[in-house]
């Protein structure tokens, strides 16, 4: 199989589906139990397998909060797909009334270089909390790039926010890509998805999109089919999966969907769908 398409964000070159480390965490967006179950069932060597396969696949960007177990499980994929990782962080640190707690912020960036971030892009729960709606203003934001810069990693935003994209691209913010919520069902969406999805049209950066399957409410071909035909050809989506064989399913059903074919996966069988079956 080819290589996985692939776009290019601040001089750097990025596979188009962003690995996912959601299901590999513990945030499972359904409930207590099952964010338990993730968090006993993921060792290193579980996401290093499931790592390993989209590595394979040429899908070597990873999207995560910083923890040394995901990059110990990135370096032993490395190793054994003979592939570079790149990694993408999604730090928080503490905020105040005033903005950023004093040191915070430098703390927090100086924990994702060191677990080896390229890109460092603070997340929602801090984004979404500077967003100053009254001024169109990201409040902050501009002494957080240059830290970034600082520190060598390229800056960015997370945000559930769509308007997050607008005040910063009028803004001119230092901003390589934007990391966006966007999917089918609106699963944790401010406004409709159509808005959202003009948004990502006319954003002046590149834009990762995350929860493309509502996390697991979307059936992996209904919710990866809206994503890929709706984003633009720079843009990318984060794809979050439990198991070796859940990432090679969604890898083959994004090959088949971006070469506007039906996607051919396996279905699930169960006795009520006999009828369904193809007769001889």
């Amino acid at each position: 199989m080819a290589d996985f398409p692939r776009t290019t964000v601040d001089g750097i070159s990025l596979s188009r589906m962003i690995v996912g480390t959601n299901w590999f965490l513990g945030y499972s967006h359904r409930s207590a139990a099952k964010d338990k179950f993730i968090r006993e069932y993921q060792t290193r060597d579980n996401v290093a397998e499931i790592l390993t396969v989209f590595f394979e696949s040429g899908i070597n960007t990873v999207m995560g909060m910083p923890t040394p177990m995901l990059s110990e499980a990135i370096k032993i994929a490395e190793d054994r797909a003979g592939r570079e990782g790149i990694l993408i962080l999604t730090p928080g640190f503490e905020l105040t009334p005033h903005g950023p707690a004093p040191g915070s912020p430098e703390k927090a960036f100086d924990e994702a270089k060191q677990l080896g971030a390229t890109f460092c892009f603070p997340h929602t729960s801090v984004t979404d909390r500077l967003v100053d709606s009254l001024s169109g203003e990201i409040r902050s934001y501009p002494d957080l790039a240059r830290m970034i810069r600082e520190r060598e990693m390229v800056p960015g935003l997370s945000t559930h926010l769509p308007q997050s994209i607008s005040f910063t691209d009028a803004h001119d913010y230092d901003v390589a890509a934007y990391i966006q919520i966007y999917n089918a069902a609106g699963f944790l969406m401010p406004v409709e998805v159509d808005w959202v999805m003009r948004v990502i049209k006319n954003a002046k950066r590149p834009v990762m999109t995350i929860k493309a399957m509502a996390a697991g409410k979307l059936l992996p071909a209904v919710g990866l089919a809206f994503s890929w035909s709706t984003i633009r050809e720079q843009d990318m989506v984060a794809v979050g999966t439990t198991t070796p064989d859940e990432a090679r399913e969604v890898i083959e059903i994004s090959f088949d969907i971006l070469s506007q074919r039906l996607p051919g996966n396996n279905l699930q069988k169960t006795r009520s769908k006999k009828l369904l079956e193809a007769q001889p």
